[in-house]
């Protein structure tokens, strides 16, 4: 329950600012991340839960740091000028159900 509660204040305040802050010129957008080999997933969960991780994705396995980072240098660079108000998805086709 909390998480949903946070992912939802997390939407919420992106378009409540981007809103808010287009007037100065600002522009506000957040990434969504799906399944992502960090070194807190290898420390964190137990061994089979490792096995398993990202394999509920349309691509079955999860993603690399790397491969998340173009989403963000995209929101940041003039090629995402007219980008505001949104959340990008980059979850390998992991539906939110």
């Amino acid at each position: 329950m909390a998480y949903a509660a946070t992912k939802s204040t997390l939407v919420s305040m992106t378009k409540t600012f981007s809103e808010l802050a287009m007037k100065k010129g600002i522009r506000v957008n957040a990434v969504a991340p799906g399944p992502v080999w960090t070194p807190r997933v290898a420390s964190t969960k137990p061994e089979e839960k490792i096995k398993s991780f990202g394999q509920n994705t349309a691509l079955e396995r999860a993603a690399m740091p790397v491969g998340q980072a173009a989403v963000f240098v995209f929101l940041a660079s003039d090629d995402a000028s007219y980008v505001t108000g949104e959340i990008y998805g980059a979850t390998f086709g992991r539906m939110p159900y």
